[in-house]
């Protein structure tokens, strides 16, 4: 990072709107690789104080219990977050149209919603980054990816990526690509989590105590993905390397592949991402109803 973004960061406020699961991630993210201070991070919600009250005791960021209106720190900010769930992204970003101006960068985290939509919505053409992070972003560990309106600077966009690489890495795309994004990183975790279960149940039902086989799984998971990514290898080439011929591991893969393991999980990918965009689809008809 170059010493004229990070400096421009650290000049900046911040408002999400939304506070959120990865609302705090990217706060928190941007808090401990010190780009920004606390008191330069607002966070707001429609009407829950209680959460408000354990992000400000947590991180020391401004909420409207320290005394400002959500109006104020929306018309303040240099940067806006849009955090909220999909289902009131429509509602909520018209609603703040009368307070924000095209000299703001929009972020939206919310899945599904184009950068068309959200120009709709706010009235004009606004510097809007598209990004869809992932869960993993929680623990530094994200995948990101991240699209940008015409009217993005070379500044801007380099601060944006600044941002997103306090919570793990960022991949710049072309917009209808982050359907895609949606189907292998935004989901991807879930997908991970799943083949963690049925292994986790085929330990038991082997016989290996619970506490045991979660242990175990965790480890495998954990020490593969590091694996790839020490060694530079495709996972394919890992592959072959641990299974033997007519060893225990080309036994197990040969079952999976006759069962259409592979194929399964392309198809699922692919139907994350059709999703993704079944839900942008639906967002943006509502918009031009």
């Amino acid at each position: 990072m170059s010493t004229a973004t990070q400096t421009g960061i650290a000049a900046m406020s911040i408002c999400f709107y939304g506070a959120g699961s990865m609302a705090e991630a990217i706060a928190r993210g941007l808090i401990h690789q010190q780009l920004v201070t606390p008191d330069r991070i607002s966070m707001l919600n429609r009407s829950n104080a209680e959460r408000l009250e354990e992000l400000n005791d947590k991180y020391g960021i401004q909420t409207v219990l320290q005394g400002e209106t959500n109006e104020d720190y929306l018309r303040k900010a240099d940067i806006i977050f849009l955090a909220m769930k999909p289902k009131d992204a429509a509602e909520a970003i018209a609603a703040i149209r009368p307070l924000v101006s095209p000299k703001q960068l929009i972020v939206s985290v919310i899945a599904g919603i184009s950068i068309h939509s959200m120009e709709l919505l706010l009235g004009g053409h606004f510097p809007i980054v598209r990004t869809m992070p992932n869960t993993s972003s929680t623990i530094g560990l994200g995948a990101t990816g991240i699209s940008y309106s015409q009217t993005v600077t070379p500044q801007q966009r380099a601060i944006a990526e600044a941002m997103f690489r306090s919570i793990g890495i960022n991949a710049v795309v072309d917009e209808p690509l982050q359907e895609s994004v949606t189907g292998i990183s935004g989901s991807g975790p879930a997908y991970v989590y799943y083949f963690m279960e049925a292994m986790m149940k085929a330990a038991e039902e082997m016989g290996l105590e619970a506490g045991m086989a979660r242990e175990l799984v965790v480890q495998t998971v954990l020490g593969a993905a590091e694996m790839v990514k020490t060694t530079g290898e495709d996972p394919e080439t890992l592959r072959r390397k641990v299974t033997s011929p007519n060893g225990t591991t080309q036994a197990a893969i040969e079952l999976m592949a006759q069962n259409g393991f592979s194929e399964t999980v392309i198809r699922g990918a692919k139907r994350s991402a059709e999703r993704a965009g079944e839900i942008g689809a639906a967002i943006e008809r509502s918009i031009t109803e």
